[in-house]
């Protein structure tokens, strides 16, 4: 897991051994739902034991916690992640987290308004929901297809380092971050997002105080799996690198930066020693529902459901109906 800082180009979710699960096969024979995440629910509620049977041999003892990855614009991921999560709380005494990817704004009103529906009945059902902006890292202009690499790429270096800290370090660390750090700056609920950067680190830490500080801005004001959202109940900020190279006073100054433009004191930090000449910081924020990020994506996807409503008056498709109703109620 050590190779995720040093080596940015192998970074991927792709090579990861997975296996497949057809659900819905009797009542749309496996193609999907159209973009009807009313149905995805449905589908995967009827399918829920088959689904259960599958992951029982999968998730043993050892496990700390358990997250669902979706796409919350369509139709399948956006309605079968919240009835899979709650199923998962219900059987497993750990921690369900979401990894939902909200659509750009450039991807139609059924997806801002199936992510917006979705959104609000997974954050009731998981213990946090962790969220990516897909316009994060596409470049302006770039379509969604031509961006898919490079946020993909993000997505997997940010979530990979996380649930490596403590799991696999090199030489001694001062306050090594470990799950239970994690588990406590998610503990509560609601939206979290996820900001990272990395610089080259000088070899003698002292250099590097200022270098911990601004990498750590970056992270959150620039890197941010949800950009523009920094208000937050609590914080956890995780420098990485060579023990040698992690100076604490940079540490504790970044920390507290942190505190600053969050506006939270409750704000977890630590390192964690990996091999590698940069020095990378990861800052976890948890609780974000005030955030004006959120806000805005919520009257983004209430504009796209009022748009898409005025376009002519033509007979809407399984898929479109979902526009009927433009409060953006939940999905159950």
């Amino acid at each position: 897991m050590t190779r995720w800082l040093s080596t940015p180009h192998r970074l991927t979710f792709q090579d990861l051994p997975f296996d497949t699960i057809l659900i819905g096969e009797d009542r749309v024979n496996g193609q999907g739902v159209g973009g009807d995440n009313e149905l995805g629910a449905e589908i995967m509620e009827r399918d829920i034991e088959q689904v259960m049977a599958a992951l029982s041999g999968r998730i043993s003892t050892e496990a700390e916690a358990i997250f669902v990855v979706a796409g919350l614009g369509g139709g399948t991921g956006s309605g079968g992640a919240p009835v899979l999560c709650r199923r998962l709380s219900r059987v497993y005494d750990v921690p369900v987290y979401a990894l939902g990817i909200l659509p750009g704004t450039d991807e139609g009103a059924l997806y801002q308004h199936n992510a917006a529906r979705s959104l609000k009945t997974l954050v009731a059902e998981a213990e946090a929901t962790l969220l990516v902006d897909n316009d994060a890292w596409k470049a302006s202009g770039e379509s969604l297809t031509e961006g898919y690499a490079a946020i993909n790429k993000n997505i997997a270096r940010r979530v990979g380092l996380l649930l490596a800290a403590g799991e696999s370090t090199h030489g001694v660390g001062e306050s090594v971050v470990d799950s239970s750090e994690i588990i406590n700056t998610l503990r509560t609920g609601g939206i979290a997002s996820l900001g990272y950067a990395s610089t080259h680190a000088a070899e003698d830490a002292a250099e590097n105080i200022s270098v911990i500080t601004s990498t750590t801005r970056n992270a959150l004001l620039t890197g941010s799996s949800l950009p523009g959202a920094t208000t937050a109940e609590t914080a956890l900020l995780i420098v990485a690198g060579e023990a040698e190279r992690i100076s604490r006073k940079g540490v504790e100054k970044a920390r507290r930066w942190v505190e600053d433009e969050t506006g939270t004191m409750e704000v977890r930090g630590g390192d964690f020693p990996i091999e590698s000449d940069r020095v990378a910081s990861l800052v976890l924020l948890g609780g974000l529902e005030r955030s004006d990020r959120i806000e805005r994506f919520f009257a983004r996807a209430e504009q796209a459901a009022t748009e898409r409503e005025a376009v002519e008056n033509a007979q809407p498709s399984a898929a479109e109906k979902n526009f009927e109703n433009d409060e953006l109620d939940g999905l159950f």
